[in-house]
């Protein structure tokens, strides 16, 4: 029996949905495109559909033969008010080997207090074991002590390479848009790769295909509004959503402000179609820009284009299979009108993905594809602005990749109790010509200097060029996957997982945070791919039929050829990056709780990670010190503790409240242990790298959210969202600087936080 499951509403696709026959123990899930396949013996069966939000269906059917079972679900209204807030957050998985997995809902984020009022999927992924930020307004985040550059992030399977708005202040994802989204933090599938830490994978809706309708929010910072219909009844379906920022508005009311902006827009767009019972394609995109601006003589221009034509076919009631065609884009563009010269980079790439499904039997189910994604890279180009500009055009070498890759997985239930996924990837990676590359004495682009005991840039001893698509350097990688569950009873397992991932790219950055000007560089002669390895152990646990699980996780984390930088290494508009880099290794080891409380009118979670992130960049030969004399060092993402908890309470059918707090050890920093003096002028020395931190990280935000009673008899519905953002206002330090003080010429640290207090208010609609 197979089918698809869908909200009787509006025809979008349910992912996740449960499909359980009680008499013969056996059930099975929905894909990410609403499919499900399962093997029952003929005869009289109970079925039982239930997905968190829906009313449950039980039906007696009687099976006689392979057939087509599609199922609509029906919006539970009387209940939705008691668990929109727990959507996908229920029990704990004890029956598949799935772990270091979380599934958050829209409808739980938008209940979240967030900074300046603006709903975002990122922030709200912070809350979750193992996650943290980078600091205040930075953008990205950190999985088990990985670097933001080691997350890959998916939307509608097309690769998002800076994944904020505003410096980090805001994500790029318009939650109204978004469907479903998953963090795989480790057991990660065979069908991912490319990246050491994470992925999180996000869908976008696919639209009403029964009714038209429109939604949206108006706020302090920012607005949004979406619109959803059919294009032919119950077939087709579009959705079009938009958000914009305005605050910069407001810097025109000043007169010395009035020639600045910082502001973002972006739009998102999906087209579906249901060609047949058995085909169905999609057509989606996004499209986003931030524009900062400083008295018309700099301004700057950066954002992520995506766009991913996808075809689903049901070759039979057993196999399904998903093709995709992507293009992703992001672009940085500089205009410094006060030097007289533009400046462009960025990456595109080009991808072709066939997966397929195959439901074999209830006990076995096998995956595979193929993948294979061509990269562009323009690490900078410069041109004069204008004819008086006194700036000579420039191209610095763009590089070429290409990156394909085969695998199989397979999730296979032995007993009763136990359960596997087991998989492999082999992935290849080419990094091709219209390149030219520099030649080292000893291909060795950094040396030592034995006298001063420090790295230095080595002089090229010449330089090769290879033509277009010729091979400069070529890795291929086997990455095994496996996870087993052990089913103790209806309520307990443990389970454990192992997975080797394989990062190709690398982001060229010394900063803890991505920040828009960093560019990503493909693996060549000079640069490893960074080779991941991690093993996690769990136990899961329901107590009072769900009413409260908890999850228990500990891992430890491998990564082999992790960049470091020499000291003093310039890294914008570089040419020649080898010259500056080092490879060394990484580790991070931890354990991480959650208590989560699933049911009644008080819903929420307390997670609590103690880990611990290292680096080794040790010395090539006896001669050399390495950095930090060839020690483990503190990564700038080591965060000892990390506790968040959430909590949403449900008052009446008119108000809901929602609180956050965060807890987090303070950031990795090096801070100067001395300083030297030249005549009046003290200049600080910095000591061992990443010694010192900074204070701890900490706030707590609160929500209310005032839903009218009359909303309930009109087509227009609006709630009213009440917000403060850090209620005790802590000033948490982004970073600390050192610098000499110019009356009293004493040196000093300078603390520099970026939030405070922050209200906010946002009025939602929808009709």
């Amino acid at each position: 029996m197979s089918g698809i499951i869908t909200d009787l509403k509006n025809n979008e696709t349910l992912i996740g949905v449960n499909i359980y026959f009680p008499d013969l123990k056996t059930g099975t899930t929905t894909n990410e495109y609403g499919f499900y396949s399962i093997s029952v013996p003929q005869g009289n069966h109970t079925i039982t559909i239930s997905y968190i939000g829906y009313q449950n269906i039980e039906k007696n059917i009687l099976v006689s033969q392979s057939t087509k079972m599609n199922w609509e679900l029906t919006e539970n209204g009387e209940l939705l008010d008691e668990v929109i807030i727990t959507d996908n957050q229920g029990k704990a998985n004890t029956r598949t080997p799935e772990m270091s997995v979380n599934r958050l809902s829209i409808s739980a984020i938008k209940k979240m207090p967030v900074v300046l009022g603006e709903v975002d999927v990122i922030k709200s992924i912070l809350l979750l074991p193992g996650v943290t930020n980078a600091g205040e307004g930075a953008s990205g985040f950190n999985v088990r002590g990985g670097g933001a550059d080691q997350n890959l992030i998916l939307l509608d399977e097309a690769t998002i390479y800076n994944s904020s708005h505003v410096f980090g202040f805001f994500s790029v994802f318009n939650p109204d848009a978004i469907k479903d989204l998953k963090l795989y933090k480790g057991g990660i599938p065979a069908r991912f790769g490319g990246r050491a830490s994470s992925v999180l994978d996000i869908y976008q809706k696919e639209g009403n295909s029964n009714e038209f309708h429109m939604n949206g929010g108006i706020g302090l910072i920012s607005s949004r509004i979406l619109a959803e219909g059919p294009i032919v009844k119950d077939r087709g379906s579009f959705l079009i959503g938009g958000r914009a920022s305005y605050a910069h508005l407001f810097l025109k009311l000043s007169e010395e402000q009035k020639d600045n902006s910082a502001y973002f827009y972006d739009l998102n767009t999906k087209l579906s179609y249901k060609i047949n019972d058995n085909n169905n394609i999609y057509l989606s995109g996004y499209f986003g820009r931030d524009v900062f601006a400083i008295n018309k003589s700099f301004s700057n221009t950066y954002g992520n284009t995506t766009l991913n034509l996808r075809w689903n076919h049901l070759f039979s009631d057993k196999l399904f299979s998903n093709l995709s065609l992507i293009y992703s884009d992001y672009y940085y563009g500089l205009d410094l009108d006060f030097v007289g010269f533009t400046w462009d980079s960025g990456i595109k790439n080009y991808n072709i993905k066939y997966d397929f499904k195959n439901y074999i039997s209830d006990n076995f189910k096998l995956s595979y594809g193929a993948n294979a994604i061509y990269y562009n890279f323009n690490p900078g180009t410069i041109k004069p602005s204008d004819a008086d500009s006194g700036i000579n055009p420039d191209q610095l070498d763009r590089k070429y990749a290409f990156e394909p890759s085969l695998y199989i997985e397979a999730e296979n239930k032995l007993t009763n109790k136990i359960s596997i996924n087991y998989g492999l990837r082999y992935s290849m990676f080419y990094r091709l010509g219209n390149s030219t590359i520099n030649l080292y004495e000893n291909d060795n682009p950094v040396v030592f200097n034995t006298d001063f005991q420090i790295y230095e840039k080595a002089t090229p001893t010449g330089s090769k060029y290879y033509g277009k698509n010729k091979t400069i350097k070529s890795f291929d990688n086997f990455e095994p996957r496996f996870a087993v569950s052990y089913q103790l009873n209806e309520d307990q397992a443990i389970k454990a997982s192992y997975n080797r991932m394989v990062q190709y790219l690398q982001l060229v950055s010394n900063t803890s945070s991505p920040t828009p000007l960093d560019i990503w560089m493909p693996s060549d002669t000079y640069v490893k791919p960074q080779i991941a390895d991690q093993v996690a152990v769990g136990y899961f646990r329901n107590i009072r039929n769900g009413d409260y699980s908890v999850e228990i996780e500990s891992f430890y984390k491998k990564i082999q050829n992790r960049m470091d930088y020499i000291d003093g290494a310039d890294l914008i508009a570089n040419d020649a990056i080898e010259q500056v880099i080092l490879n060394g290794r990484m580790r991070s080891y931890g354990l991480e709780f959650m208590l989560k409380k699933n049911e009644g009118r008080l819903n929420g979670w307390i997670s609590y990670t103690l880990s611990k992130s290292e680096q080794q960049t040790p010395g090539r030969t006896p001669e050399e010190i390495g950095i930090n004399y060839g020690n483990w060092y503190n990564s700038a993402y080591d965060k000892t503790h990390n506790v968040a908890i959430t909590a949403a309470y449900q008052l009446n059918k008119k108000w809901d409240f929602g609180a956050n707090f965060i807890l987090q050890s303070g950031q990795p920093v090096t801070y100067p242990d001395g300083k030297y003096s030249y005549g009046d002028v003290f200049v600080p020395s910095y000591g061992l790298r990443n010694r010192n931190r900074l204070p701890v990280y900490h706030h707590l935000d609160i929500s209310a959210t005032l839903t009218p009673s009359k909303n309930k008899d009109r087509n227009w519905k609006g709630e009213w969202v009440f917000s403060i953002y850090n209620l005790y206002n802590r000033q948490n330090a982004a970073s600390i600087a050192f610098r000499q003080n110019t009356d009293t010429a004493i040196n000093e640290a300078v603390k520099t936080s970026i939030f405070g207090i922050v209200p906010a208010v946002t009025y939602n609609f929808k009709f």
